[in-house]
């Protein structure tokens, strides 16, 4: 994930600063020095950087910070909130016009991922209730298309395309027929170079004075750092952009990107790609990521996303299945389902205040999952619906269906056993005390 690096760096500078019952001017310095640094390694642009010590140490000597009971604690704090000022504060809304529909330019370089985020945006506002609508203005890279029409059929929303036609006169076209068929918002996939150039600049100018777009997006890939930032600020020197879509956080990117972009070019990140499916695009909030940099987790993120992607019925019918001790193996296996849409095990834990530096070198195997599930597949109805009535000749029938060990049916028999334990015990003490142990969206925390 991104800014582990970073993450890193900054909890051995604090870590530094805890071990000192009183700071001095010296020990600020010093510790903002390797900040600094741990700045410049992350690929955050220099005087993006130099700005940014510079703040927190004016902030951090003054006397009600030297003088404070916890005064490393007030110089994390006041990183933090230096961090969540460096990224734009608050999270900013995607604009929505007064008349329908919203048009919304994508642009960037080619291979940043304009065309898949088109339709992760897409499907978001999908999500939301609106009804938007995809044009194809690329008619110059191979398949741009085709591309834009699969990922508009995987997430349901239509596409609008001339052909080879002048991209000029398809996103007029597609703006004509969005306000004719009632579409909410639109979204122009314009081409992309490999580079800046004045062809392709000339291009997006006609487009944006053709079609009066009431948003332009630049979408960056968080991996290419600097170089992101100094498209970014072309592009904006340009066009006058209003926002980023920063992709592929998901990566083993320094991140720096992420910080340098808003101070660059002044304009806020709005949405982060955070993986390859279609569903994983995520509104950006500068508090969460500047926690999530400080190794303090990110609750809210995680919640929101177990509430938009957990069935709310189902996870409603299985708290009360809890509460009255029926919770049986079907059960489970929509628990093992609920967990695998959240995505990765190690991503979610990560989410987790005090969870992430811990988990950093462990290895998860995300497979396991997989494998418990395919064990209940195994099983007849009624061997879900009553565990207890498998015995060892079952277990061997099951363990070979799945191609395990009888070993790993006991291991998920047992931990079954133990969950139902739990629960009792849980319940045992009221109702209230079950709920509380029921993680974002009901699932319990296993």
């Amino acid at each position: 994930m991104a800014f582990e690096g970073l993450s890193d760096r900054l909890d051995a500078a604090f870590k530094r600063l805890r071990s000192k019952g009183s700071l001095t001017e010296k020990d600020v310095r010093d510790a903002m020095r390797e900040v600094r640094m741990a700045l410049l390694e992350a690929d955050v642009n220099y005087k993006v950087a130099k700005d940014f010590t510079a703040k927190v140490t004016e902030r951090a000597i003054g006397a009600q910070v030297m003088e404070s009971l916890t005064p490393a604690q007030m110089v994390i704090k006041i990183v933090n909130e230096e961090l969540v000022s460096l990224m734009g504060g608050t999270r900013t809304r995607l604009t929505s016009a007064a008349h329908p529909p919203t048009v919304v330019m994508m642009c960037g370089l080619q291979g940043a991922g304009k065309t898949t985020h088109c339709a992760k945006l897409a499907l978001l506002l999908k999500n939301q209730g609106h009804r938007p609508l995809l044009a194809a203005c690329d008619v110059y890279r191979p398949a741009a298309i085709q591309q834009l029409e699969v990922v508009g059929g995987k997430v349901g929303v239509p596409v609008f395309q001339m052909g080879q036609e002048d991209p000029v006169v398809i996103a007029e076209q597609a703006l004509r027929h969005a306000k004719d068929q009632g579409y909410d918002y639109l979204f122009l996939d314009t081409a992309g170079r490999l580079h800046i150039d004045e062809t392709l600049m000339t291009e997006l100018k006609n487009i944006k004075s053709r079609v009066k777009p009431h948003e332009i997006l630049l979408v960056i890939d968080a991996m290419t750092g600097q170089d992101a930032v100094n498209a970014a600020s072309a592009f904006h020197e340009a066009l006058g952009i209003d926002g980023l879509v920063l992709t592929k956080l998901d990566s083993d990117t320094r991140g720096g990107a992420a910080l340098s972009a808003r101070a660059v070019t002044g304009k806020p990140i709005k949405f982060i790609g955070t993986g390859e499916k279609l569903g994983d695009l995520d509104v950006f909030h500068p508090e969460r990521m500047a926690s999530r940099i400080l190794g303090m987790g990110d609750v809210l993120s995680l919640i929101e996303k177990a509430e938009t992607m957990i069935d709310e019925k189902k996870a409603a019918e299985m708290e009360e299945r809890m509460l009255q001790n029926k919770f049986d193996l079907n059960d489970l296996l929509d628990q093992f389902r609920q967990i695998r849409k959240l995505g990765s095990v190690k991503d979610i834990l990560g989410m987790l205040p005090g969870i992430g530096k811990q988990i950093k070198d462990v290895e998860i195997d995300e497979r396991q999952f997989d494998r418990m599930q395919s064990l209940i597949l195994s099983m007849t109805p009624q061997e879900r619906r009553k565990p207890n009535v498998i015995n060892p000749s079952r277990k061997r029938r099951i363990a070979a269906g799945a191609g395990q060990q009888v070993e790993d049916v006991n291991r998920l028999l047992n931990q079954y056993k133990q969950m139902q334990k739990t629960m009792k015990q849980f319940n045992g003490k009221g109702g209230k005390r079950l709920s509380r142990m029921m993680g974002p969206g009901g699932t319990p925390w296993m």
